[in-house]
């Protein structure tokens, strides 16, 4: 695999700092489940299950940009970056609906530092799949037809994953197409929702992702963690990504929960930050 020689590579020598941690023995279930939990409704970050992380939204951060958003959720920090729209290349023309409709172009990326795991420069088959869900996620409310034969070129940053990394991506790139005044229908937000045992953790950190997908063979409860995106006005699901098992009629009721989540994340917090930003730029 080729490498960026524009910047400094790990020896292939190096040893991983992870190996002189301590190394615990393996951990049951129940015993997994006691470092995640106070008790059976508050995690040991004092939260409840239903609750989510603390989150602090800013947009304008770039200057080279024409519009760009950070979030922080708890530990998880997203960057992203709207570039003005640019004429899709013709290797992508040659079919009519393609350039009857503007193009959005979405680039997902986990900063090497941003995981325990350190990750190359060059995006790896997850953070390719990653993209592709933030890409059908924010599709049905952009105005395409606005900027027919162009594209936006829109790229995230992952600076430090601790867990619901896609809807932090998702609830970043709203905020920076907003900034970007990019025609769009509606603001989309985004909620993830991790489940196993009969427990649900609203905005699971990194520790209850991996919990929620080791479901062992033995173990016949739903496990796995869902992601969706909603636009509030509209009243319209965008996308939702399910990694896991989950039975059909509990997935419905799972749903519900994950767009009451995403309607209070965009009347407490999007819209409030978008609409101070434009009283701000009018009085300026």
């Amino acid at each position: 695999m080729p490498s960026d020689s524009r910047r400094v590579q790990v020896p292939d020598v190096s040893t991983p700092y992870s190996n002189y941690c301590p190394k615990s023995a393996v951990k049951d279930c129940q015993q997994a489940l006691s470092t995640l939990l106070k008790d059976k409704s508050t995690r040991k970050d004092g939260r409840k299950l239903n609750d989510a992380r603390p989150m602090c939204l800013k947009q304008g951060v770039s200057e080279k940009a024409k519009g760009s958003a950070y979030i922080e959720q708890g530990n998880t920090k997203v960057i992203c970056s709207v570039f003005e729209p640019r004429e899709i290349p013709s290797s992508k023309t040659s079919l009519e609906y393609q350039r009857s409709k503007g193009e959005l172009y979405v680039e997902f990326k986990f900063a090497p530092f941003a995981s325990q795991i350190r990750t190359g420069w060059l995006r790896d088959s997850e953070e390719k799949e990653l993209g592709n869900h933030l890409k059908r996620a924010l599709e049905p409310a952009v105005c395409r037809h606005e900027f027919s034969n162009f594209q936006v070129d829109l790229f995230v940053l992952v600076l430090q994953n601790d867990g619901s990394a896609l809807s932090a991506a998702i609830n970043c790139a709203n905020l920076a197409l907003v900034d970007a005044a990019i025609p769009m229908y509606d603001l989309v937000t985004s909620s993830t929702l991790a489940l196993r045992g009969g427990l649900t953790f609203i905005d699971p950190v990194e520790e209850e992702v991996a919990y929620c997908q080791s479901l062992s063979s033995s173990e016949d409860d739903d496990s796995g963690v869902i992601t969706l995106s909603y636009m509030s006005v509209i009243q319209q699901v965008t996308q939702v990504t399910l990694v896991g098992t989950i039975q059909q009629e509990r997935l419905a009721d799972h749903i519900e929960q994950l767009i009451g989540c995403c309607e209070s994340l965009c009347t407490d917090r999007v819209q409030k930050l978008v609409v101070r930003n434009v009283i701000k730029e009018a009085e300026e």
